[in-house]
């Protein structure tokens, strides 16, 4: 195995200057890595699937059969939508925008970031947006 090298090891700190190039770079590779691993998983899928198309001679292994390929399909489209979230993280990377929250202009903490890079809202107005949801969920 090759030995760790720094870029291997390295995490964003407050003790530097916020989102500069250092953390960015950090943040898209973060990004590609995750995509980069639902594309995989979704290749699999792929393959699995066509597999798995032969006809079953029972019915009730038919139906099984076809409520696995139903979930997996909707799992398929909810990564589908992350990929879209990646990209447009990405977009924020390039354009100089990302880890700034959408509402309100202030930075997004690192702590966030590294647990969810494709967060566009600080925890403060994440908060808000939800008990606003709840709200009008409860109507």
């Amino acid at each position: 195995m090759a030995p760790a090298n720094e870029t291997d090891t390295y995490r964003p700190t407050d003790d530097e200057p916020f989102m500069n190039e250092r953390q960015r770079e950090y943040f898209r590779r973060k990004l590609l890595n995750w995509k980069d691993e639902i594309l995989q998983e979704a290749r699999e899928t792929l393959a699995a699937l066509q597999a798995e198309s032969e006809n079953h001679a029972d019915i009730a292994d038919r139906a099984s059969s076809e409520t696995d390929r139903a979930i997996e399909l909707r799992a398929r489209d909810r990564q589908r939508k992350l990929i879209s979230k990646i990209d447009a993280a990405i977009g924020r990377i390039d354009d100089g925008t990302y880890g700034y929250c959408e509402e309100t202009g202030d930075q997004i903490s690192l702590k966030r970031l590294d647990a969810r890079p494709i967060a566009t809202l600080s925890i403060e107005a994440q908060e808000r947006h939800e008990r606003r949801e709840r709200v009008y969920r409860d109507d």
